[in-house]
């Protein structure tokens, strides 16, 4: 593509800050420490998670970057960033997760495939651009579209990024046409991350945003955007990000057998703790956030003190001072809730959390029931050791 590349090495990747925890160097993937999530509603881009499957593609002239725009519909057009900025901005407040987000906890039941992730594989962030719906109207789809008169019924989003999983070739992936064609989805093309231009490890300069759905159908780099008839047929729909039961080895797996994931499940966790922590005062504030994928809110949050035999519900919130209620006008219905609970504990014990939405989908007791071999949507409940007094670890 003109003015955009894929580098074909990693020699020229953007600075990162010092405190991520770095899961793979090359392609580089990294998250922050836990206790940074809660600091703030909008995660700060330095602390926003990191998630690559290649080197960084690197712009050489603005000007001449342009998006595609084709495939199944009446109008196709290649579109420069002149032409997108005409179009209305908008500003949405969402949550991005990573499918393998708190991967490594699921890996000690049995082990998985992918990046060790803990459980900061999640940021929330303002997105600034312009609606995917505006966009296909300049080519002939109307809102609220589910099949164009050429037979399209999904939008795929190909990067500039280069994968070794696609054979060296661009990575990519798709939504349902209703759901881009939708102005409420608020499903963005985005150049902006917390009031500024993307940086290069969020997509510089536009990616798409696909607020309640796993962070994999949030293409960064776009290079192109078609209208097809079929759903992606790139690895990562067909061949990775689908959720199997526990009976499903590498040996006996089927992948045309499930759907790829999409709206990802209820979650929460603990961040004011460690795994294993050590506190001074048996009076403790429990905090940490929820989330809930397909734009569904948080209803409430559960702690026990006791791993599990009685519960506390905690308070939530998005901006301190403000309550929250689930599916009210005045909260982000895309962005994850914080949670906080002050108890006083016992001298040593197990602290668990688990949330409920608004479809009154509850988190799983056990990860060893919701175990699978790609290590994705682990959302049983959280659980930390807390121990009273002097470290002894």
């Amino acid at each position: 593509m003109p003015g955009l590349t894929a580098p074909s090495n990693y020699s020229q990747e953007p600075p990162r800050h010092p405190s991520l925890r770095i899961n793979a160097k090359e392609p580089f993937n990294a998250e922050p420490p836990r206790s940074a999530l809660i600091s703030s509603y909008v995660t700060p881009v330095d602390f926003f998670y990191k998630r690559n499957h290649g080197p960084i593609p690197i712009v050489d002239d603005i000007s001449r970057y342009s998006v595609f725009v084709r495939g199944l519909v009446e109008y196709p057009k290649e579109l420069f960033m002149a032409d997108i900025r005409k179009l209305p901005k908008y500003e949405v407040t969402a949550t991005l997760q990573c499918a393998g987000n708190r991967r490594t906890a699921m890996s000690k039941t049995k082990t998985v495939k992918g990046v060790g992730w803990d459980v900061s594989a999640i940021g929330n962030a303002v997105w600034g651009g312009v609606k995917l719906s505006d966009v296909l109207e300049l080519v002939g789809v109307p809102n609220l579209t589910t099949t164009t008169s050429s037979g399209g019924k999904h939008v795929e989003f190909v990067s500039v990024d280069k994968c070794k999983e696609e054979n060296g070739g661009p990575y990519k992936a798709s939504i349902p046409l209703i759901q881009a064609s939708n102005p409420e989805a608020d499903v963005l093309l985005a150049y902006e991350m917390n009031g500024e231009a993307l940086n290069r490890d969020h997509g510089y300069p536009l990616r798409v945003v696909v607020p309640g759905v796993i962070g994999a159908r949030s293409v960064k780099w776009l290079e192109s955007i078609n209208i097809i008839a079929e759903e992606c047929q790139g690895f990562f729909m067909q061949k990775d990000y689908k959720m199997f039961p526990p009976s499903v080895n590498w040996e006996n797996i089927n992948w045309s057998s499930r759907r790829p994931q999409m709206d990802f499940p209820v979650q929460c966790v603990i961040c004011s703790l460690e795994d294993v922590d050590v506190v001074k005062e048996q009076k403790i504030t429990i905090s940490g956030y929820a989330v809930s994928g397909g734009g569904r809110g948080i209803e409430r949050v559960d702690i026990s003190i006791d791993g599990g035999k009685t519960w506390v519900e905690a308070s939530r919130y998005q901006k301190p001072g403000m309550p929250y209620i689930a599916d009210d006008i005045s909260c982000d219905k895309w962005a994850w809730v914080f949670f906080e609970a002050r108890v006083e504990i016992p001298k040593n014990t197990e602290i668990v959390a688990k949330a409920v939405d608004t479809s009154a989908n509850v988190q799983p007791e056990r990860v060893e029931v919701i175990w699978n071999l790609r290590g994705i949507n682990n959302t049983s409940w959280h659980q930390v050791q807390v121990l009273v007094g002097h470290s002894s670890l």
